[in-house]
């Protein structure tokens, strides 16, 4: 089992009502993606042939993250489907669920600017993070 990333609230991902900003949520979110990717699939995974691009984003806000919350992301795999699969990110502070969000990603070889199916093996690296 990953354990979930632990994210540092910094002074600059607040707003002036002192919460984080709500567009940092899903910069934690992307900082989640690559703790889990760098666990599972390793540093030296070719992220050239082999990546994956961002299509959709969501979040629901179920309470403010403070300067002094540590919050801890888990990312649990929805959806895998040919190309794409679905991320879901539960942002927790002391164990309450703080915000649910999700994630639409397509996998993409860049060298040749295609979408391209999931690659076994990320395939497997998602199915174990599923429900």
């Amino acid at each position: 089992m990953i354990q979930p990333a632990q994210i540092q609230v910094r002074f600059s991902d607040l707003d002036v009502l002192g919460h984080v900003n709500n567009t940092v949520y899903f910069s934690y979110f992307e900082m989640t993606r690559v703790h889990y990717f760098r666990e599972l699939l390793g540093i030296d995974w070719d992220w050239q042939s082999y990546g994956i691009i961002l299509v959709k984003n969501e979040i629901e806000y179920k309470h403010s993250v403070l300067l002094n919350d540590r919050p801890s992301i888990a990312m649990i795999t929805e959806q895998i489907g040919d190309k794409s699969f679905v991320l879901r990110y539960e942002l927790r502070v002391n164990d309450v669920l703080y915000a649910v969000g999700r994630s639409v990603q397509v996998c993409f070889d860049a060298n040749t600017q295609k979408t391209i199916s999931i690659p076994a093996e990320m395939r497997e690296m998602l199915k174990r993070i599923e429900e």
